[in-house]
């Protein structure tokens, strides 16, 4: 019988450490093919390239693990991986692990959580790893048995329909555990700082600050992020507000 078929992308690019270490843990659970943009693309959420040509370039294996970039996004690297690179449909798509948070509303913005979703699109079971620290030197170990363990059991079991999960994991510590909670609600503030260019015009560079609207709540990830746990949060990509739907049809009336 044929091992599993893991393919795994991110959108820290091929050179990321926690793509390395999402390889290696993956390895010990079948043959693992890695598809990574060529550069980062981190915000880029399901962003399409649509007026490009997309590169596929061939790197050296490592430990057995296929390695390929693809000079687009990570939805790309999903979309050419099904079509270019893998020679049956994988039981499995990992997305990571990203070198900071995509808890809270920040899932919304995420390559990590872009190919994660685009795989759930395509009925196979996926799931987008981060750890809250964005350093390129962040320490992954910590959160190793963990992973590991979520990969067994989501090949072991899969995941409901149209699911896919977003994990996030804190930095600096062995998580206390692991909470399946939802996305806290928040916003970003302070988005944007502002500057000059040496030739007097202005221009603007993103940073900003996360504000959790709901900090004191147990049900959601931001929560038990601050309390050293890591955290699953169920992914829906079709974001039909149905229950919303007989009020809608009444507005429209």
């Amino acid at each position: 019988m044929d091992r599993p078929l893991i393919f795994i992308t991110n959108d820290d690019g091929i050179n990321a450490a926690g793509l390395h270490k999402l390889a290696k843990i993956a390895s010990g659970f079948g043959d693992v093919v890695v598809g990574a943009p060529d550069a980062p693309q981190s915000g880029k959420s399901s962003a399409l390239t649509v007026n490009g040509a997309l590169e596929l370039i061939a790197h050296p294996s490592e430990d057995g693990v296929r390695i390929f970039s693809i000079t687009g996004t990570p939805v790309d690297c999903v979309k050419v991986a099904m079509h270019a690179i893998l020679d049956r449909k994988p039981d499995l798509i990992l997305s990571g692990i990203n070198h900071g948070s995509n808890a809270a509303v920040n899932n919304i913005y995420s390559g990590t959580m872009g190919a994660a979703m685009e795989g759930c699109i395509i009925g196979i079971p996926s799931v987008g790893f981060s750890l809250l620290d964005h350093s390129p030197k962040a320490d992954f170990e910590p959160l190793a048995p963990f992973v590991a363990d979520i990969i067994r059991r989501v090949l072991a079991e899969g995941l409901p329909k149209d699911i896919c999960l977003n994990v996030n994991f804190p930095a600096g510590c062995t998580p206390e555990g692991v909470k399946v909670v939802r996305a806290a609600r928040g916003h970003w503030t302070e988005e944007y700082g502002d500057y000059t260019s040496p030739h007097g015009r202005p221009f603007y560079w993103l940073t900003g600050k996360f504000h959790n609207d709901e900090p004191g709540n147990p049900d959601t990830d931001e929560y038990w992020l601050a309390r050293n746990y890591g955290t699953v949060v169920p992914i829906r990509p079709d974001q039909t507000a149905a229950d919303q739907i007989e009020a809608i049809k009444s507005l429209m009336d």
